[in-house]
């Protein structure tokens, strides 16, 4: 496995798909236009900022505690290992996570249907992505089965998060 692909054509496929759908989505709740669908109190507002800068200050953190296993495609790199460390301690995906945050806070701030949908998209993707990527890093590194029992997928102290099933 590479940088820019998996154990095999078809998986390099599909994880280049995954970031694709994914990059739309992004670029569709930055550049879709606010509305007006509800009014957004200076509370709310507030609230949506918080979560925004939170999610934004996760997603680089996560990003840099990544270090050498940091690839764009949701499959490990031949020199990486697995990251339990830092936010990956207390959630498998805070890249995911703290992006989903920067897009509900965005689509709460809108008012818009159509930025909403889109932010609702990326939780759900997200969530598929995860799942699959998930496969990939069992068949990788023995101890994340383990690691994934203790540790919730998106949200620390979540109590349903962590993967008990396996």
């Amino acid at each position: 496995m590479g940088l820019l692909s998996a154990d095999n054509p078809r998986d390099t496929a599909i994880a280049w798909a995954f970031v694709a759908v994914q990059a739309v989505l992004i670029v569709l709740i930055a550049v879709l236009p606010p509305g007006d669908a509800w009014s957004v109190p200076g509370w709310l507002d507030l609230a949506a900022r918080v979560l925004q800068f939170g999610g934004l200050a996760v997603l680089v953190v996560g990003l840099l505690g990544l270090g050498r296993s940091l690839t764009p495609l949701p499959t490990p790199v031949d020199h990486g290992r697995l990251t339990t460390a830092g936010l990956f301690r207390w959630a498998r995906h805070p890249v995911y996570a703290g992006l989903d945050a920067l897009a509900v806070g965005t689509a709460v701030r809108s008012a818009s249907p159509a930025v909403s949908a889109a932010a609702v998209g990326l939780v759900a993707w997200f969530m598929l992505k995860a799942r699959w990527e998930e496969g990939h890093l069992r068949d990788r590194y023995p101890d994340y089965a383990a690691y994934a029992a203790r540790t919730p997928r998106f949200v620390p102290l979540w109590p349903f998060g962590a993967d008990r099933s396996r």
